[in-house]
């Protein structure tokens, strides 16, 4: 496996971890619908949370989360409709990123709310 997927998948695991560490119930990881995927889907009270996990080994190049593109947004809002559409889910919906620096000796989290906002 490719090295930039093993840093991914250990930040995904990092994100999961921190987010069930804050009382959020993990519902999905890696949540497909066609060509499109969501990271995490987690709910806390009556809110689903739809969260794009962006992992790297150094800030060097920026925080990980200005890598989250427009595309990558109207990709997460198509993936939360299928998934509501599925789950008949009648919650309110936000859309997070969980940023991730993986350092020699620790990882730096930063977790941000309403990263980005849809209308339904």
């Amino acid at each position: 496996m490719a090295e930039h997927n093993e840093i991914g998948q250990k930040g995904e695991q990092i994100a999961s971890d921190f987010l069930k560490n804050k009382g959020y119930t993990i519902l999905e990881t890696n949540w497909r619908f066609k060509n499109l995927e969501a990271d995490i889907i987690a709910q806390q009270n009556k809110t689903l949370i739809i969260a794009e996990v962006k992992t790297r080994q150094s800030n060097y190049f920026g925080e990980p989360e200005t890598f989250v593109t427009k595309q990558k947004q109207k990709n997460l809002i198509k993936a939360a409709h299928a998934y509501i559409e599925r789950s008949n889910s009648d919650f309110e919906v936000r859309f997070d990123i969980i940023s991730i620096i993986i350092g020699k000796n620790e990882s730096k989290v930063n977790h941000i709310e309403d990263a980005f906002l849809f209308s339904h």
